[in-house]
């Protein structure tokens, strides 16, 4: 895609331009490309630890003889410890040493958690004590869990705010993208080397893909020591903050929010909400997937990982047409209308038997695909001097992976597989009235505008405004010495 490479690479004019179709008008800044290229591989690298953990948990059921239940304690030590617990100290970490610090941290946390995982398959083989094997899995997960919430904190935040900022939205998705494309090789890898043959009774090839995971994050790692990544300052986000709130009226009143304290960023706070939410319905949705196919459609496993596979492979192709999408159509309001046809699918998968069921479950993994990116810009966005704890706290909201697992299971172990689906109803119903709230507060357009940039001709416009974001940048660092004070 020659076009593509061009306009990736097109050197927009000024700073910050937004609107318009991005693929023309460029989303990445020349200077800022091989920063973002490396930023978008850490997305890879989480989506293929994530495919990963939604078929161990069916293969340690069949291993080590675990419930359902018991199983979920790997979403638990992923999503509980590593995102909602660790989230808070990345965000720190990269509000005190910057973006390069916090990414080299998460990719050696990530590394060292999947080294782990080699001594603890290696015990495994005749193992008399399945419960401890399996707590060391647990462990392991956790320690992979916690660079993986560094990266994302960091890296979320970074492909957002860069310039031009008027295009995080589109940027984001595309990046997240490369988030499906390897997800969906995990449980590929799973139906082959996991599921098949003599290995469907043991846990050998469990630790020769995960070296081949920690080689993986250590090489990035070393790309990462040897590259000047460019900083993005809180004072020029603040400063931009203040811009389109003068611009634009961000809470409605012409009130600059950047300059509230973070616990009045009520956009942030209720995208965290959405962001716990959406987590939560699509880890249940992934981690129960084999259980489904096998007890609503007599799916056997090795099918029900191939299928599990082409769904996630049909969340990574939804995810590239949802990027090209977003350029034309109105993120918050391509939000709601996905939101609400996850919720009108959860029902029919809670209610179908048969493999009819299964494809309601594979076609959910479509409208599930623009959500966690499209939340987190949302959610993020006019955030200024707060957008890095602002972006800790969205990441947090991935601690829903950690809350939703075990209460489907307890719900599957007492009554069905099938019927535990039902939980994630009241989530979409929340995600599709938020997206509405939002599309009603940035003005119910129905195409993809400007988003959070200041217009192009701002200067030429209003150039007294323009002036006064030097003064309010200013003050955003009274504001920031303040805050480090209390």
């Amino acid at each position: 895609m020659p076009g593509a490479v061009l306009a990736l690479t097109h050197l927009v004019p000024g700073e910050d331009i937004g609107g318009g179709n991005p693929l023309k008008r460029g989303f990445v800044k020349r200077d800022y490309l091989w920063s973002f290229i490396l930023v978008t591989s850490l997305f890879f690298l989480w989506g293929f630890a994530y495919g990963l953990l939604d078929v161990l948990n069916k293969h340690f059921q069949n291993v080590l003889h675990i419930t359902k239940l018991q199983s979920t304690g790997l979403q638990v030590a992923y999503f509980g410890i590593g995102y909602f617990a660790y989230s808070p100290v990345a965000g720190e970490v990269l509000k005190r040493r910057g973006y390069k610090t916090a990414i080299i941290m998460g990719l050696c946390l990530y590394s060292l958690g999947a080294i782990l995982f080699w001594p603890v398959a290696k015990y495994s083989v005749n193992t008399k004590n399945p419960h401890a094997i399996f707590g060391g899995f647990v462990v392991c997960t956790a320690v992979i869990a916690c660079g993986l919430a560094t990266l994302e904190v960091a890296a979320n935040s970074y492909v957002s705010v860069m310039p031009p900022r008027g295009f995080a939205n589109f940027r984001l998705q595309f990046s997240q993208s490369f988030n499906g494309v390897a997800s969906f090789s995990g449980p590929l890898i799973a139906s082959k080397y996991f599921f098949s043959g003599e290995n469907a009774n043991n846990l050998n090839n469990v630790q020769w893909v995960y070296l081949a995971v920690a080689g993986m994050g250590v090489a990035i790692a070393l790309a990462f020591v040897f590259t000047k990544l460019p900083e993005v300052s809180e004072a020029d986000l603040q400063a931009q903050a203040e811009a389109i709130a003068h611009q634009n009226s961000l809470d409605g009143n012409g009130h600059v929010t950047a300059l509230e304290p973070f616990y009045k960023q009520y956009r942030a706070i209720t995208g965290f909400v959405a962001q716990f939410l959406y987590v939560g319905a699509q880890v249940t949705i992934g981690s129960f997937f084999l259980n489904y196919s096998y007890s609503n459609a007599n799916i056997p496993d090795a099918r029900g990982s191939q299928l599990l596979s082409y769904g996630l492979i049909t969340f990574t192709v939804a995810r590239f047409i949802g990027t090209a999408l977003l350029s034309y159509i109105s993120a918050p309001l391509m939000l709601a209308v996905y939101a609400a046809v996850c919720t009108v699918l959860a029902v029919l998968i809670g209610s179908l038997r048969g493999m009819p069921g299964v494809v309601c479950l594979i076609i959910i993994m479509f409208f599930e695909s623009i959500m966690y990116p499209v939340i987190f810009v949302l959610g993020t966005s006019g955030a200024g001097r707060h957008t890095r704890r602002a972006s800790a706290l969205l990441v947090m909201g991935v601690a829903g992976g950690a809350v939703f697992p075990p209460i489907q299971g307890a719900i599957a172990d007492k009554f069905s597989t099938r019927t535990s689906y039902y939980l994630v109803i009241p989530c979409f119903v929340y995600i599709c009235g938020w997206a509405l709230w939002v599309w009603n507060k940035d003005g119910r357009q129905l195409r993809a505008g400007p988003g959070t940039a200041v217009p192009a001709d701002a200067e030429s416009q209003n150039t007294e405004k323009l002036a006064q974001v030097e003064v309010l940048s200013e003050k955003a660092g009274e504001f920031e010495e303040r805050d480090d004070k209390l």
